[in-house]
């Protein structure tokens, strides 16, 4: 399958999730943050090709990592509604920015 084809369907498979939905994966060590400035679905679909190189400048410039404890209790007490789509052995985890205008 081409990367657009694997974005496509990684598309349908991402849903809205409360993060207390999640704590398994996090607990679990699974629990990947995608920041907000990122394509979740394009990030997934580079973890699936492998695609090592990105994936390193992605996470040297803090932009996927684990998610931190501190965010995990954060989303936590917020009940924080999250974008989620799972890679297995992982679950990507991008917060949803609410929009004011």
């Amino acid at each position: 399958m081409m990367t657009n084809e694997i974005e496509q369907q990684i598309n349908l498979e991402t849903a809205q999730i409360h993060w207390h939905e999640l704590q398994r994966f996090f607990a679990s060590g699974n629990a990947i943050s995608v920041d907000p400035t990122l394509d979740l679905t394009h990030v997934a679909a580079q973890i699936v090709a492998d695609n090592a190189a990105q994936i390193k400048l992605w996470m040297d410039a803090g932009l996927v990592d684990a998610v931190k404890d501190t965010q995990a209790q954060e989303w936590y007490e917020q009940n924080a509604l999250v974008w989620a789509v799972v890679i297995k052995p992982w679950v990507l985890v991008q917060p949803i920015i609410k929009q004011t205008y």
